[in-house]
Order: structure tokens, then sequence, then C-alpha cells
């Protein structure tokens, strides 16, 4: 009976130690301590903030390079902190009076720099094939038709061959139709429509009162505009801008990129923008001489490719390379952008990082921004079409990119991640990290 007696005892003891364990502060850190993380190698990570004592943890690791420390906080707290020389996946164990409480699985990534950019950049892409972007009617002696339509051609559609020769720009459709037109013959269209390749037959008609025949279509080979470059590898050349995909303004969907370049270009007036309004850069091509690189991918995070190897960039702030920053370690507060706002000269402005969405996957609209800066605000009334690709810089790090404006608060805007900009420009630091381990 006494055995009973004193196993019910030690019983509610063990219960009542357990939930003082559950209540005090100390569990409560180490619950929002994560199952796993990411990390750059060599720098100090923080694992979680403690409120109450750390004298008991004790830290075990699968490798002697996970070093763990603690730091002390101005608010009477402190930090728990980590760091690792070595790449690739490691495991640490957190454990309370030698009994393990939790295992975290650290992803220790090579130290990734780039050099940030700011400058104004005119942006000209080359459609692979042609795009369709609207229809019309031929007056003809019979009546108005549009052959593009009747042969099931639709607006996005892409014709990439006539008659099985491929096609790039506009000027070669129109020597295919006039040829087929004068045979008295129908032409095999090959078209893409949302990475299906498809093809239509359609018959030219002869435009009343002239000599040329017409297919009923509205087409175009090219687009330009003006955009912010956000950053550049100095050994690969490999460069990243604009944050966000170029979509064609008739269609609406995104450009698909033969070939491109991008240009130097002066920014000569800026339309502020209001509520209800964006605003935009208005700027200036410089000569095709001084074209700074090619054009090779269209991507929701932006426009990627390869700077010339004469091409020399300076944004006289930050010219070094510099050191990015994953999404989880993106903190709220304060940061700065580079951009242009006239001519070329690249300043920098002050702005807040609203909120930052932790992303595990490829994802826009990772960053919510707000100008802060009078100078720029008085200038732009805040973030306007051509600030995108204006980089976002915080404690020393490239976090991110500025992508979109509110349009009901122009002051306030969207911004991605960096790390999603650098896989879509091929510099692939996961990919480095799973070589590395």
């Amino acid at each position: 009976m006494r055995g009973d007696q004193i196993r019910k005892a030690t019983g509610i003891c063990i219960l009542l130690f357990l939930l003082s364990l559950g209540f005090s502060s100390t569990m409560k850190d180490w619950v929002t301590v994560p199952t796993s993380m990411t990390m750059f190698e060599g720098e100090n990570t923080e694992l979680y903030e403690a409120h109450g004592s750390m004298d008991a943890i004790t830290v075990s690791t699968n490798e002697p390079s996970l070093a763990f420390s603690l730091k002390n906080n101005q608010n009477e707290t402190a930090s728990a902190m980590i760091s690792s020389e070595k790449l690739g996946k490691q495991r640490m164990t957190m454990e309370v009076a030698g009994f393990p409480i939790k295992q975290v699985d650290v992803n220790v990534l090579p130290k990734t720099e780039v050099i940030p950019g700011g400058q104004s950049i005119g942006v000209k892409l080359n459609t692979e094939g042609v795009l369709v972007v609207g229809h019309h009617l031929v007056q003809t002696e019979e009546g108005d038709q549009s052959p593009g339509e009747e042969a099931g051609i639709e607006i996005g559609d892409m014709i990439t061959q006539i008659d099985g020769h491929d096609i790039q720009r506009m000027s070669e459709v129109a020597d295919y139709v006039q040829v087929a037109g004068e045979e008295g013959r129908s032409l095999e269209i090959t078209i893409k429509r949302d990475k299906q390749m498809q093809t239509k037959t359609l018959t030219p008609l002869k435009a009343k009162g002239e000599h040329s025949y017409r297919m009923g279509l509205y087409i175009r080979d090219s687009a330009a505009g003006v955009g912010t470059l956000t950053f550049y590898d100095p050994e690969t050349k490999k460069y990243g801008a604009l944050g966000h995909v170029i979509s064609d303004v008739d269609t609406m969907k995104p450009i698909v990129v033969h070939d491109g370049q991008i240009i130097r270009s002066s920014v000569t007036s800026i339309e502020k923008g209001s509520n209800g309004d964006p605003g935009e850069k208005l700027a200036s091509f410089a000569q095709q001489r001084d074209v700074l690189g090619t054009i090779e991918k269209n991507s929701p995070f932006g426009i990627f490719g390869t700077l010339d190897s004469k091409t020399k960039l300076k944004n006289d702030i930050h010219d070094s390379k510099m050191p990015i920053t994953l999404s989880n370690h993106v903190e709220e507060g304060p940061a700065k952008i580079l951009t242009v706002v006239d001519g070329e000269g690249v300043e920098e402005f002050d702005i807040e990082i609203v909120s930052s969405v932790p992303q595990k996957e490829p994802a826009t609209k990772g960053l919510v921004i707000k100008v802060t800066d009078p100078k720029l605000l008085e200038s732009t009334g805040g973030i306007v079409q051509g600030m995108s690709g204006s980089p976002i810089i915080q404690n020393g790090k490239l976090v991110g990119a500025v992508t979109h404006v509110f349009v009901n608060d122009p002051t306030s805007g969207y911004g991605c991640h960096i790390s999603w900009m650098l896989e879509e420009a091929g510099i692939e630091i996961e990919k480095k990290e799973a070589k590395a381990s």
C-alpha cells in the first residue's frame, strides 16, 4: 500500500514539474526554435531569442564545425546564435539536463556575393516568332473577312513557322503571305499556344483596291521599355533586372523571348504617381554602341542574361561585392533602395520594409515596402514604373528588388526576395550547396 502511495506522489511531482516547465519562459522560448533552418557559411545566425535563464541549455551536434554561442542583448534578453564554416546539411540537438528536447536540421550554404545595380536600363525584346495581338477585317469584293480569325488563330498566339520556315520578323511574314496570295494557295501556319504547338490553315485575301494580300491579323515581333538593373556577378557577367515578368501590353501574356538587349538609358523626366495612377519614368535610350548585354530569359522574377565583356558598370555608391540575405533573414524596418530619378546618376533612398514573408518555394511579392525618403517622395510620389528592379539593401546586404506599386498608394509596393532572382540568373546557391555536400 505504501509503495502505491509513493509511486502516486512521485508521479504527481513529475507532472507538476513538467507543467511548470511548460509555463516557464525558457520552455516557451525553446518551443519557438525551428526544426530546420538555412544559413550562410561563416555567418552568425540567430536560432532564437530567450527571455529566461539559458544556463540549462546544452547543445550537441554531429559536426564539430557547427558552433553554438550566446549573445546578450540590450533589452535584457539573450540570443542563441549558431554558425558554421562547413557547407552542407548538419544536425544540432538541444538538451536540458542531459535530455534531448529538440533537433534542428541546419543547411549551410556557400556565401554568395554580387554587385548591386540601380542603373536605369532600356530593354529591347525580340519574341520567339511573331506575336498575334489582334484581328482585323480585310475589305474584299465579297465583303469584309478576317482570314486569321477564321483559321482559328487567337490573340496571344505566337506564329513560329509558315510553310515549315522559321519566323522571327514581321517582314518575313509579309513576304510569305504575298507569294501565297499571288499563287492562290493557303499557308500552313504553326503557332505556339499555352506551350503547345498547333498547325492552322490560312488563305490570304487580297485587299479591295490594293495589290497586297492580308492575313487579317495584327502582329508584333519586339517590345521595348525602361527598367532598373538589380545586380550582376563580375566574374560570370550574369545579371538580373526588373524583378517581374515583361508582358505584352495588348495580350497581357508573358513575352516569350528569342533574344534581346539591355541598353544604357538616361531618365529625362518623371510623371509623379498619385492614387489610382502609378506614374512612370520617361527615359531615352543610348546609341546602339552602348548595348550593355544580352537578354536570354524573361521570367516571373525579371529579365536575365549576360553583360558584354567590355561593359563597365558603376553606381558610385556600392561598387564592390555585397553579400545577399535569404528570405528568412530579412527584417522588418529601415532599408535602402538604389535607383535613378534624373539622368544616369544612381542615388540611394530610404524605405521601410513593412513585412517580409519567408519563402521555401519561389514566389513573387515576398516583401511589402514603403518609401519614406522625402526627396524621393518629392521627385516621384513614391514607386513609379521604370523603378522595377531597384535593389533593396538592408544591413549592408542585398535582400531583394522593387517589383510593383500599390495602385491606390504609390508610396508603397511589393518586392521580391533576391534569392529567386539569383537562381533565375543561373547563380543557384542551392545547387552550389548540393555540390559542396
